[in-house]
């Protein structure tokens, strides 16, 4: 037992001076630091110090650098495209009917020395090409021929000048405005299907809304599937009320209810939807003449737009579709689509001067603001106007 214990003494001496050797480690490294520290100079420690300021402000002016890369708010209003105007638009719709028209026209003028017939031959062709019409194109040219002859044009700014006369009277009309006085007043919307006649009585609701007019949509177009719910989603945009039954209703008795609605709720214009196909051309004929029925039985006072819906992308079909059309009733205008997709504006000139049915809208564009009110003058001009 006594050997036991004598061999634990041992041990804890040796852990003893194990502990008193660390210690003297400790204490020895403590002193060679201090006395490290004490070997510093004032002139070392002073450059420690200055390194340390010098650093600091490379990185604050790396951080202010970073900041003005993000353009202020303000600054990014000022650089905004502005918006282009309706004019400008309009110019922009028409330049392929204005390289179907009035480029040629320009190429022609160049090639001929000189005004004879065999320019108003060339001159004749292009209008004919550009869905202007057999008869229009005819007497576009021959008063073209009368107009040189009297004023004595012999160049071909002269001529080109004297062209873009002639179309622009053939377009003035003194009733290309919607005369919408009386309290409510009645729009109907005719056209064939596909045409862009739901689109076109959004943008005109929209249009009329913006001038502080009450509207009010009626969809009697109750035959085409989804024409209710395309014609709701249009009102909504525009801010308008609708009245509307269920698909497969009565298109006059949908017409009956949104005149007592005008008239209970003091409504300023009534926008009416009408069908544009059902199984015969006489059905549909016998429907509009129902619905002209109902309006002027309640509403024998009202000012009454019957505007036909056309799309310009069709050409002379156009014209045609308006001759159906203003069988059924007295057309007042004409709202003609799409005419930023077509080189056939010249189906503007047609209508006007064979069925003297002034254009009261054009569309150049899907927004809501890109259907406006027809001003012949500035049509005029964009067509003939250089890019």
């Amino acid at each position: 037992m006594a050997k036991w214990f004598n061999w634990g003494n041992k041990n804890k001496a040796k852990d003893k001076n194990k502990d008193e050797k660390v210690h003297e480690e400790q204490n020895l490294s403590a002193q060679e630091f201090e006395e490290a520290e004490e070997e510093l100079s004032e002139e070392d420690l002073k450059a420690l110090e200055e390194e340390a300021l010098q650093a600091a402000p490379e990185e604050v002016i790396e951080q202010a650098e970073e900041i003005p890369t993000e353009e202020p708010p303000v600054e990014t209003e000022q650089v905004k495209p502005k918006k282009p105007g309706f004019f400008e638009k309009l110019k922009d719709g028409l330049k392929k009917t204005r390289d179907s028209i009035t480029l040629r026209i320009d190429q022609v003028l160049v090639s001929f020395g000189k005004v004879d017939e065999e320019l108003f031959e060339e001159l004749e062709e292009i209008l004919i090409t550009s869905d202007m019409g057999m008869d229009t194109s005819l007497k576009i040219i021959a008063e073209l021929r009368e107009k040189v002859k009297k004023e004595k044009i012999t160049d071909a700014r002269g001529v080109r000048q004297a062209i873009k006369e002639i179309i622009a009277s053939r377009l003035v009309d003194e009733d290309t405005g919607l005369k919408l006085n009386s309290k409510p007043s009645v729009i109907v919307v005719i056209g064939v299907n596909g045409v862009g006649k739901t689109t076109s009585i959004g943008k005109i609701a929209h249009h009329l809304k913006s001038q502080g007019k009450r509207v009010t949509v009626a969809a009697a177009d109750t035959f085409r599937a989804a024409a209710i719910d395309q014609l709701e989603i249009w009102a909504k945009r525009a801010g308008v009320e609708i009245v509307k039954h269920s698909e497969g209703a009565d298109p006059s008795a949908v017409i009956y209810d949104a005149v007592q609605h005008c008239k209970s709720k003091g409504a300023d214009v009534l926008i009416c939807d009408t069908a544009g196909r059902l199984h015969t051309k006489k059905n549909l004929m016998e429907e509009l003449k129902k619905v002209f029925r109902v309006i002027n039985r309640e509403l024998p006072d009202a000012d009454i737009e019957t505007l036909l819906v056309l799309d310009a992308t069709t050409g002379q079909n156009a014209v045609s579709q308006a001759k159906t059309f203003s069988e059924v009733s007295e057309l007042s205008g004409i709202v003609l689509t799409k005419l930023d997709g077509t080189a056939k504006g010249g189906i503007v000139v047609s209508i006007k001067s064979e069925l003297n049915v002034p254009v009261k809208f054009i569309g150049v564009g899907e927004q809501m603001d890109d259907l406006q009110p027809f001003n012949p003058s500035e049509f005029v001009e964009a067509l003939f106007g250089s890019d």
